[in-house]
């Protein structure tokens, strides 16, 4: 049971503007989003004499807030917008401007028996490195589409020639990033554990560690949801519907399966089970998704030990 006296604040969060709501009551207030508004916040919080503060993730806008409130005593947490939209539907509210957005949080950051904790400092500049990797990868592929449908021998080597670039700054910004994570000795310890297992590449080693810090902390189920590759059932009554991964880190559910396709033809272990869900009649992508969750799980057990991988797939 949560107390439902407890002083809460929800805060929605814009480009420019943050529009704070307190619960219980009708509190209200807008801030800019800068410096001067962060102190006014900060203010606004005391003079409520908030005990816990929740905010809602909003494309990376809220990472300034979220240092802010990190460096304060006051609990604060960063919800996922899917959480209170299907809060917002279970009250029957229909409505949305910021204002509301604020008190949804606000009462949402009440309901809760525990607050999800803020990311660890250390990831916040890995994460926005990791990020600016994935934007270059990104436009590569947008210029070899390009490429693809180009017909003037010309246009054909400009984009050649941009790809090449594009590439040429992957590969550098992919090595800064790795000596970032290897400045951290405890992060350079769980990224070699991680290599070690056949199938799981530097690139995807360094995006698990850097987008679930929980492995190695976790159980095996939480860290399969987290990764967005645990099938959920779909059953009602006499219905039994086909069961379906939902939700999770997108971008990181991204590189598992790039490991995962990797895995199924060149890892002992894992080729050897997905030769075993096609033989019993499974289909290619339920085969994939199903090793992807067993190579998450152990990623996990490998960084629980503490010990490097070694296959266990005797070939007769």
């Amino acid at each position: 049971m949560t107390d439902d006296s407890m002083i809460c604040a929800g805060i929605d969060v814009g480009k420019s503007h943050l529009d704070i709501a307190i619960h219980p009551g009708d509190a209200r207030l807008r801030v800019t989003y800068d410096a001067a508004g962060l102190k006014r916040l900060d203010a606004f919080l005391q003079e409520h004499d908030v005990k816990r503060v929740g905010f809602e993730a909003s494309g990376g806008y809220e990472w300034r807030l979220m240092v802010h409130l990190r460096g304060k005593k006051r609990p604060a947490a960063r919800l996922q917008p899917a959480q209170l939209r299907y809060f917002a539907r279970s009250r029957l509210q229909r409505a949305k401007n910021d204002r509301l957005d604020a008190t949804l949080i606000a009462v949402f950051t009440a309901s809760l028996k525990t607050l999800p904790a803020l990311p660890d400092a250390r990831f916040d500049r890995l994460s926005a490195e990791l990020t600016y990797l994935e934007q270059i990868e990104q436009q590569v592929a947008l210029v070899k589409t390009f490429a693809e449908t180009a017909v003037p021998e010309i246009v054909k080597r400009r984009h050649a020639r941009e790809i090449a670039r594009l590439e040429t700054c992957r590969n550098a910004h992919m090595l800064r990033l790795e000596k970032l994570v290897r400045d951290d000795p405890d992060l350079a310890r769980r990224l070699d554990l991680l290599v070690s297992i056949k199938g799981i590449g530097m690139r995807s080693a360094l995006c698990l560690v850097i987008r679930m810090p929980e492995l190695g902390h976790a159980g095996r189920n939480e860290v399969a949801a987290l990764a967005g590759v645990a099938p959920y059932d779909d059953d009602s009554g006499k219905h039994r519907g086909r069961r379906r991964i939902q939700g999770g880190r997108e971008r990181l559910r991204k590189s598992l399966f790039m490991c995962a396709f990797t895995a199924s033809r060149h890892n002992p272990d894992l080729a050897a089970f997905y030769k075993r869900l096609r033989g019993n009649g499974k289909e290619h992508l339920c085969a994939v998704i199903a090793v992807a969750r067993k190579l998450v799980i152990l990623a996990n057990t490998i960084l629980t030990r503490q010990t490097e991988w070694t296959p266990k797939y005797v070939r007769r």
